[in-house]
């Protein structure tokens, strides 16, 4: 049964990025997705906060705090993996916009690519990083369906708009199948994580990540800074996995853990920042 579950797991979580990534794709334009990233201030910014403040507290919390080898691990390599899939899924729920969302988790994605292998192998001892396993996923299936909905949208506009709901559908669909079956299979081990080192170092993270995606939108609008908070926060748990893959089993449960901690608490985050935005909207 387990083994099914998996199964329907990964399933469930491909068919919510792939169909995702796609879908955005059908609803944005090229020029919408690259406007924000022409603020030099805001990349800039990002980039620091992704791949300098966040992996410093990573490492940080991994050497500071009394936890295990395997637990260091994970936690570093939650911090080095930026740029995941579902920051747009995220931006939706707390109203934020769309574009700079899908921007800079393309920024991201991209950058963890390059920066991952580089900088984990001297953070953490006997880990290897090969550039392609990382890239091979994201080109596959995230960045390949995303232009290839640009490309539907700017030639059959018409026909996105017709069809991009039913995209969008299939996204949600998949993630909560995806979380579901992954919670049944891992929830001992979540709840075993309460209040562990590994919990601990996951929620430092997290808050680490909001704290410099908030600072990196200085200047920016409010609703701006809350998706590069939100952006900041949720790691890329799939580079992280293909990093831990080769490593102690326990480092890849324990990133399964985290895997599924870190999107929970940042779903009900984004939820709640958009019931408030309507509220204000509706007090307004």
């Amino acid at each position: 049964m387990q083994a099914v579950l998996i199964v329907v797991t990964q399933v469930g979580i491909l068919t919510f990025v792939v169909a995702g990534m796609a879908g955005l794709g059908l609803s944005l334009t090229i020029s919408q997705i690259l406007t924000p990233l022409r603020d030099t201030r805001l990349v800039v910014g990002v980039l620091v906060a992704n791949f300098v403040l966040v992996p410093a507290v990573a490492v940080l919390a991994a050497r500071g705090l009394p936890m295990d080898d395997a637990a260091g691990t994970a936690v570093i390599l939650l911090g080095c993996c930026a740029g995941a899939p579902f920051i747009p899924t995220l931006a939706k729920l707390a109203h934020g916009d769309a574009a700079l969302a899908v921007g800079t988790m393309v920024l991201l994605m991209v950058i963890t690519v390059g920066f991952a292998p580089v900088v984990v192998p001297r953070a953490v001892e006997g880990a290897e990083v090969s550039t392609w396993d990382i890239a091979q996923s994201l080109l596959l299936f995230m960045l390949l369906p995303l232009a290839a909905g640009l490309l539907a949208r700017a030639r059959y506009a018409s026909a996105a708009e017709a069809v991009v709901g039913g995209f969008n559908h299939a996204s949600t669909t998949g993630l909560a199948i995806g979380v579901v079956a992954g919670l049944l299979v891992t929830w001992r081990d979540v709840l075993g994580s309460i209040g562990s080192w590994i919990f601990v170092g996951t929620v430092i993270v997290l808050a680490a990540g909001i704290a410099a995606g908030w600072l990196s939108g200085f200047g920016r609008p409010t609703g701006d800074r809350t998706v590069l908070g939100l952006a900041g926060a949720q790691r890329n748990i799939s580079a992280a996995l293909v990093i831990a893959a080769p490593l102690d089993g326990d480092v890849v449960v324990l990133t399964l853990v985290a895997a599924l901690v870190i999107p929970i608490a940042l779903i009900l985050l984004a939820a709640e920042i958009g019931r408030r935005s309507d509220g204000e909207t509706t007090t307004a």
